[in-house]
């Protein structure tokens, strides 16, 4: 397979009350945490139409992931039986891109207060869009 280079250039940036993977939700949904998504002023047009009370998918990238790991623990539980990670949604994988549905609950400007978050304080945003 031929490889080729793709370049992703965030658009913003998470913040978060997690701090530390320990912290976080196995998933978004199994907590209601609450935070900012933070865009670059390049983007706020984009925002046009955001209301409170919608639901998004945002994508980011998990910058503290181990891109080299190919097999884990399913929830990081060593009872459980090692699975590749293309059929778990552990945050270690060559791209660790990660996909999570949030409720808007303000918009102010390039901010977005959100709920459902599972995502570390300081994780690049690269898009948003309608769930």
């Amino acid at each position: 397979m031929e490889k080729r280079g793709i370049q992703l250039e965030p658009i913003g940036i998470i913040r978060s009350p997690l701090k530390d993977p320990a912290q976080a939700p196995k998933q978004g949904s199994e907590a209601a945490v609450e935070g900012w998504l933070e865009l670059e002023g390049a983007y706020r047009d984009g925002l046009l139409g955001l209301e409170p009370g919608r639901n998004v998918l945002i994508l980011y990238w998990l910058d503290r992931a181990d891109r080299n790991r190919l097999q884990v623990h399913p929830r990081g539980d060593t009872n459980r039986p090692l699975r590749g990670v293309f059929v778990t949604r552990s945050p270690h994988r060559p791209n660790p891109i990660a996909v999570e549905t949030v409720q808007v609950l303000h918009v102010d400007g390039t901010r977005i207060r959100v709920r459902g978050l599972d995502a570390l304080d300081g994780t690049p945003l690269l898009d948003i869009k309608v769930a």
